[in-house]
């Protein structure tokens, strides 16, 4: 705990600056435009940008950013049952699939046409396709990718990834889009749960709710296409090696689980009433707190580092994610 406390009071006080705004907001005009959740990010970005965590802080940011989002996303399975399962029906269940595989594919080929190499590629597809850097991470040591490689790729989901979260939103009005409408797409574009949360919240618990179940169904996706490219592994690491695959559990995180786990008991009425909403509350809480800690790890120099075709590709395979996710969504006429 001594260990942890700096890093995690750090991103303690940026949520709480992050509350005092949003209320400052409220009361200046009415609405919080900027809710507690994308404000911590923004701010912890800010500081990241112009100050660099020493050894000091990093573990408590770590833990922030890593156990207290995952223990976040387990406490939101308690607002979710199988009634909104089965309202998203087999049709969105299977085309939620397709939409990865397709822009696996194609972003994959618009990498490759920005001249990226092929690990590179492979990386910043599945980086956006799937679930942003957990799925860079679990991909990497299949791809054989080195450190350099790895890094610019996070960089930019890390960087991205905020910006989706900010930009997201505006495309309801735009695109006169309903909650559920909005909660699809945010779940097929944002790369992180706890981003699906920070995207969703200002539109309203409808939103938050199939935002995240279509993106654990995303994220489940992870395994099947680790255990393929597993075994397109040869060519793509350039040896023939060791397998490359990873263990069961980065295939199937233990949030997951849990989220799914407290799904089930509340899908059978086995969790009391009194309980869900002290877990949103603790859930809401836990995800700012990991939402100032992912801004703290965002350093906006990196994307000058790591090099315009890394950006141009990155982009323009978000983008095509979002053309494909929108398409879907027409096609399956979701409500």
């Amino acid at each position: 705990m001594t260990r942890l406390a700096p890093g995690v009071l750090l991103c303690v006080g940026v949520t709480l600056a992050a509350v005092v705004l949003s209320r400052i907001e409220a009361a200046l005009f009415g609405h919080a435009w900027l809710e507690a959740l994308v404000l911590a990010i923004l701010l912890g970005a800010a500081i990241r940008t112009s100050w660099s965590p020493g050894p000091r802080w990093k573990p408590g940011i770590d833990f922030s950013a890593k156990v207290l989002l995952e223990v976040a996303v387990v406490l939101l399975g308690a607002s979710l049952s199988a009634a909104t399962v089965l309202a998203v029906g087999p049709a969105l269940l299977l085309g939620i699939a397709v939409v990865v595989a397709v822009a696996i594919a194609v972003s994959y080929g618009l990498c490759r046409l920005f001249g990226l190499p092929v690990r590179m590629a492979v990386l910043v597809a599945c980086g956006n396709s799937i679930c942003g850097n957990s799925a860079i991470a679990a991909v990497a040591p299949v791809v054989g990718a080195d450190g350099k490689e790895v890094a610019s790729s996070i960089a930019f989901t890390a960087v991205l990834g905020v910006i989706v979260v900010l930009l997201l939103p505006l495309l309801v009005p735009a695109l006169g889009l309903s909650l559920g409408q909005y909660g699809v797409l945010a779940g097929l574009t944002v790369y992180a749960v706890p981003q699906v949360l920070a995207a969703t919240a200002p539109m309203g618990a409808l939103s938050v709710q199939v935002g995240t179940l279509v993106k654990l169904v995303r994220v489940l996706m992870l395994g099947p296409v680790v255990v393929v490219l597993s075994f397109l592994a040869p060519r793509l690491r350039g040896d023939a090696t060791g397998s490359g695959r990873p263990p069961l559990h980065r295939l199937v995180p233990w949030f997951i689980l849990g989220f799914l786990g407290l799904a089930g008991l509340r899908s059978l009425g086995m969790l009391p009433e009194a309980l869900l909403a002290p877990a949103a509350a603790t859930a809401t809480v836990l995800t700012t707190i990991s939402m100032a800690a992912l801004g703290l790890g965002v350093d906006l120099r990196s994307v000058a580092r790591s090099g315009g075709r890394v950006v141009a590709a990155a982009v323009a395979s978000l983008l095509v994610l979002g053309v494909i996710s929108l398409g879907l969504i027409r096609l399956l006429g979701v409500a």
